[in-house]
């Protein structure tokens, strides 16, 4: 579904990715592991056409769509849950929604969205005339990835979404994304939290500064000894 290849991108002078190629599969669920600054948001905001690549190719169903405009990126079927949840703080839950379906003109899909969306998430359903920068992280976070499903991506990217929230809320995040995988949705996922990430994943890449160190299952990735040290504690 989607092929990276050899991509190189700069913030000014500094060199942020060098070199990166990365394949994700219809189907999959594939996650980006390494130390903070390593580039993993940089990979996301790259596809999302947030920043654009010096060089190389990022093919999306066979088209490059490498320096494609952001609101094109989202025509074309990737949406992005941004790092931080990135709410409109002073509008209500309905119209955060709504905004993510600023693209679609079909309004029983649309309708039929957000029901699907208050079936996932029910308690945006209890407060969906309540104003988002009200609630708590968790539910911002459901928010963020509920508005992300309103444009019906086919390749959904999640920027750290278990950032600043409560175990016991990070595994009811990491359960739906498992499950809006299984419904049909190709996920990349960048997550601090590696083994979680490594949990749920069927294939994962490593970055440090830059560069891909490591790539293979998630199995694999669990088990090597490297990994291990370095991001599951031992």
């Amino acid at each position: 579904m989607l092929t990276i290849d050899n991509i190189n991108v700069y913030y000014g002078a500094i060199h942020a990715l060098k070199g990166i190629s990365v394949e994700v599969n219809v189907g999959e669920i594939v996650t980006l592991i390494g130390a903070n600054g390593a580039g993993k948001s940089t990979i996301l905001r790259t596809i999302s056409g947030l920043l654009k690549p010096k060089s190389g190719t990022i093919n999306f169903e066979g088209q490059n769509i490498a320096g494609i405009a952001a609101q094109d990126i989202v025509k074309r079927g990737i949406s992005q849950v941004p790092e931080g949840r990135r709410v409109f703080a002073n509008m209500t839950v309905m119209e955060n929604l709504e905004l993510g379906a600023y693209i679609r003109t079909d309004s029983k899909g649309i309708k039929e969205d957000f029901d699907t969306v208050f079936a996932r998430f029910p308690k945006l359903a209890e407060r969906r005339s309540q104003l988002a920068g009200t609630m708590s992280g968790g539910e911002q976070q459901m928010l963020a990835m509920g508005r992300a499903l309103m444009s019906r991506p086919r390749l959904l990217l999640l920027d750290e979404p278990s950032m600043g929230l409560a175990p016991l809320l990070v595994r009811e995040i990491f359960s739906i994304i498992k499950e809006i995988n299984a419904g049909g949705t190709t996920v990349l996922l960048v997550e601090q939290n590696a083994h979680m990430a490594l949990s749920i994943a069927h294939r994962a890449y490593v970055l440090e500064t830059g560069r891909i160190t490591l790539a293979g299952s998630a199995k694999e990735l669990a088990a090597s000894e490297e990994v291990r040290k370095a991001y599951l504690g031992g």
